[in-house]
């Protein structure tokens, strides 16, 4: 373990150095090469990790980020976690390995399964597998007691099947990853706007005037977004950021395209830098808000008036609310300045243009939907939507979560969404909603014998509770888990668990008809294809379409969809989504020549497509703790050695942490206070519905962070989050603001 300096500049040569270290670890040089010069391009292949939106024009030196290159040294390892690996390991010894050496052990190669005790995976063939899985499912009691689980990375053609099998078979049990990070974003965006997506493209960026980021670290998460605000600023955007931690990439960007990147000297980003408190994003902006309308009352021109008369609902009574708030006790709250306050009133006043951005910093809070709606509130006060360079700006993690939901994943079904699946493949779709992320492991948990399948994804180390979650697979009769790598979750298998290996990214995907390309859509709403360029390295592999077809075949038949033959050529598959997913007409002629697709974005032109037809003005409620006075607020981040449960590397380079992950960032006062001894092991405790949820045997590592608030590592410390602490509506966990109480031998 190593403890230095938070760096204050993110990128440049260091990141160079560290990205190609991991890969050329990882793979041979040629290897290496041959992805990164596709990755990213036209008619390559879309990075495994993050959403962000590619630019018209790619740079030919490469169009990747340090953790891009990561998730592919992660996907296209050349090591292989073969038959022979799992004759070696049990599922006990790899249990009390971490997540990295899991990680590490490489690509699946073949078809594994274990049952009730037994003490080791053994290969299995596919046919065995697709026969097992279907009689199951068909001898299921109700297609309920099914739970069909998805990760971010699916395509588009694997999602839309999936979806498709499952409702056919007759089930909205389609919980995802979204449940956990932006379903927030969308029940808020879907409230106030009419479309849970952003209204943004990445050309606003180059023209905006004032961008807002809230509980976001792109210099980790999704550095390419780095490159567009660089831009922004130097077309004269200011930057504000709001987060209680500083972090790297928000302060400077050292280009590693440019000349004074490559030497180390770094853009200034963050002009107003507001390190707030903890999940007190609503009292800023209701603070802001109310500077706002009282600088109105002498120049009506701060407001757009105008844009709110035509376009708003709910107006007069949104000021009547803010009208009941005292400014010196919103302000107290954040534990912000009110000269910082001022600065932040003064850029927003003078500008109209505005693009606000945020991720799980907003998202993951009981108050997560009220927090997104008062962003809504002030672009709505300033006129900053369906304009360009103005609008919302959720950015998504996995790079084709919002893809997955476009195609049908959710467990909340629109009814013109089943009425159209219902006309167009004859069969009525199940109306009932399904179960979320939460509801899944709740029911798995109280009930057992369910069949839970997960395409991609690693739920145990991404959900919260992880005592609670790892007994409810353990409960399962049956767990199915389509991967490319070993994840903790193959660990807690039910009375039969399947591993089923897959083609990723990178790979090539050959059926009868020739190689496939499949299809994603960026966090910004553009579909595009995405094909790999590696020969697959085990004849094992199948493509996720492949598997999900021959699953589907065996527990359905043939009847209403030709499950069989409609993977001869994925052509196909995108025939039929064009037929039943809206935007998405002559779907296969569209996206010929590497062209991009457009889908439908109401409130980027302008139009509210919501149940008023009007953008919303909301009430929104202050988040109310009631904490003890030793209690500390805390929330769980990745690490920049690390992509949502995938973990790179022991490291956090930019936060100064070397070699360490169970740790805990703490305000130096509160330690002083609490009495603690950094050389001293911390046990933190949560206590939620009269039960006490432990982490033992954690560092203290005294940090630039608010008083009252910590930060520990994601998913070390899920464990105490608890299972039914939850978001009101989107009902996703609120890992971002657990209270916590600290002990030392």
């Amino acid at each position: 373990m190593k403890i230095g300096k938070p760096a204050i500049s993110a990128a440049g040569p260091k990141a160079v150095y560290h990205a190609m270290e991991k890969a050329f670890h990882a793979m041979k040089v040629s290897k290496t090469f041959k992805i990164l010069g596709a990755l990213n391009q036209k008619g390559g292949m879309d990075c495994p990790g993050c959403a962000w939106p590619d630019p018209a024009h790619r740079s030919k030196l490469g169009e990747y980020c340090e953790n891009g290159v990561k998730a592919i040294a992660e996907e296209a390892i050349d090591a292989n976690a073969d038959a022979d690996f799992f004759t070696k390991n049990s599922i006990l010894e790899m249990r009390g390995k971490s997540d990295f050496w899991l990680g590490q052990q490489g690509r699946l190669t073949q078809p594994m399964w274990i049952r009730k005790g037994e003490s080791h995976y053994s290969p299995v063939d596919w046919n065995t597998v697709f026969e097992t899985i279907g009689n199951k499912l068909k001898s299921l009691p109700t297609p309920d007691d099914a739970i069909f689980y998805t990760s971010g990375r699916t395509s588009n053609e694997a999602a839309f099947l999936y979806q498709l099998f499952v409702r056919i078979f007759g089930t909205n049990n389609l919980p995802d990853c979204s449940n956990m990070c932006h379903e927030s974003s969308g029940v808020a965006l879907n409230h106030t706007l009419g479309i849970g997506k952003g209204s943004v493209k990445l050309e606003d960026f180059y023209q905006s005037e004032l961008i807002l980021i809230f509980g976001q670290n792109p210099g980790t998460n999704h550095p390419r977004m780095l490159t567009a605000l660089k831009k922004a600023k130097e077309n004269g955007a200011k930057i504000v950021v709001v987060n209680p931690l500083k972090e790297a990439g928000l302060m400077s960007f050292q280009d590693p395209q440019s000349v004074l990147g490559i030497l180390g000297i770094g853009a200034p980003l963050a002009d107003l830098y507001l390190q707030i408190r903890i999940n007190e994003d609503v009292a800023l902006v209701q603070a802001v808000a109310k500077k706002l309308l009282e600088r109105s009352e002498k120049d009506p021109s701060v407001i757009d008036s105008d844009f709110i008369l035509s376009n708003t609902d709910g107006f007069e009574t949104y000021q009547k609310a803010l009208n009941t708030l005292e400014l010196e006790s919103l302000i107290s709250r954040t534990g912000l300045k009110t000269q910082e306050i001022e600065e932040f009133v003064n850029l927003v006043t003078d500008r109209k243009k505005i693009i606000a951005c945020w991720a799980m910093g907003l998202t993951q809070h009981v108050n997560a939907v009220d927090n997104i709606q008062e962003i809504v509130n002030l672009l709505l006060l300033k006129g900053s939507i369906g304009k360009p360079g103005a609008g919302t700006c959720p950015v998504r993690g996995h790079s084709n979560v919002q893809g997955d939901r476009t195609m049908g994943i959710w467990e909340r079904p629109s009814k013109e969404f089943l009425d159209t699946l219902a006309s167009t493949f004859n069969f009525e779709p199940p109306r009932k909603h399904g179960v979320d992320v939460v509801g899944a492991i709740e029911i798995m948990h109280q009930q057992p014998e369910k069949v839970f399948m997960s395409m991609g994804g690693n739920l145990l180390s991404a959900a919260p509770d992880t005592s609670f979650t790892t007994i409810a697979l353990e409960n399962c009769a049956m767990t199915i888990h389509v991967s490319t790598k070993l994840n903790r979750s193959h660990l807690h298998p039910g009375e039969i668990g399947f591993i089923l290996p897959c083609l990723g990214r990178t790979d090539i995907i050959q059926e009868k008809s020739g190689i496939q390309k499949l299809t994603v859509e960026n966090s910004m709403g553009m579909v595009h294809s995405t094909q790999g360029n590696q020969v697959a390295r085990s004849e094992y592999l199948l493509s996720e379409p492949h598997i999900i077809s021959q699953i589907a075949s065996r527990t359905l038949g043939n009847q209403i969809i030709e499950w069989d033959s409609l993977i001869d050529n994925y052509d196909n598959i995108r025939d039929l989504i064009g037929k039943s997913v809206k935007g998405f007409e002559s779907f296969n002629e569209r996206i010929k020549e590497n062209s991009i697709l457009e889908l439908p974005n109401g409130p980027r032109e302008g139009k509210f497509t919501n149940d008023i037809g009007k953008a919303r003005f909301t009430v929104n409620s202050l988040p109310d703790y009631q904490m003890e006075a030793n209690e500390l607020l805390m929330m769980t981040i990745r690490s920049h050695d690390q992509f949502n449960t995938t973990i790179y590397g022991m490291d956090d380079r930019y936060r100064g942490i070397y070699g360490i992950r169970t740790v805990v960032l703490m305000n130096k006062s509160d330690i002083e206070n609490l009495k603690l001894d950094v050389n001293l092991p911390l046990t933190l405790s949560s206590h939620y519905e009269d039960k006490i949820r432990k982490v033992e045997g954690l560092t203290i590592v005294p940090y630039d962070i608010p008083s009252g608030c910590i930060a520990t590592y994601f998913p070390e410390c899920n464990e105490l989050v608890p299972i039914h602490l939850k978001a009101r509506k989107s009902y996703t966990p609120a890992s971002k603001s657990v209270k916590v109480k600290v002990s030392q031998p």
